[in-house]
């Protein structure tokens, strides 16, 4: 291995995007309740934005439906408003600290909604990814103008920075192809 980059590190961030992009999508929903989608939400509480669990407990009685209890009395109206502001195309319901959300049956445009922000998480995930390959380029060019590693050693590792890029987007795709198939099964 040559002294130009650390790929392990390149790999690490690389896996990082696709966590993030996994994350992403699971906060989608499909026709089915689960607490992750509302992991998105951020309250304004006791003077700045903090995520819904921090504030909340989020669980699925059943599968239409998500209940959320918030901890402290006072926050019941922000998580309220956060919740609606959060365009989920959720409606939820207060009942004195527990708010019910019911799930609506996705409509074909509420579906195609869903697809296309699916595809935004995906160009953020591959956004993420190519930032991670021109890092791992930038320090290639430098070892190489210092003369650190040789110039077939910058090619050589260019090349495996550029194959650990494809193999990632490759996933990306793949894990958008399985999400979009998911959404759009009725």
């Amino acid at each position: 291995m040559s002294e130009g980059i650390d790929f392990k590190d390149i790999q690490r961030r690389m896996d990082g995007a696709i966590a993030a992009f996994k994350s992403d999508l699971a906060s989608l929903r499909t026709g089915r309740a689960s607490s992750n989608l509302l992991d998105v939400v951020q309250v304004e509480a006791y003077g700045s934005k903090m995520p819904l669990n921090q504030v909340a407990n989020v669980t699925v009685p059943e599968p239409r439906m998500i209940s959320v209890s918030v901890w402290d009395k006072q926050m019941v109206g922000a998580v309220d408003r956060a919740i609606r502001e959060a365009n989920l195309g959720f409606n939820p319901i207060v009942d004195g600290q527990n708010l019910r959300i019911p799930l609506p049956e996705l409509n074909e445009e509420r579906r195609k909604e869903l697809v296309k922000v699916a595809h935004t998480y995906a160009e953020n995930a591959k956004v993420a990814v190519r930032h991670v390959r021109r890092d791992g380029m930038d320090d290639l060019k430098k070892a190489e103008k210092d003369g650190d590693i040789s110039q077939d050693d910058q090619r050589r590792d260019s090349d495996r920075v550029q194959k650990m890029t494809d193999e990632v987007i490759t996933e990306v795709d793949r894990l958008l192809a399985d999400k979009e198939k998911e959404i759009m099964q009725v």
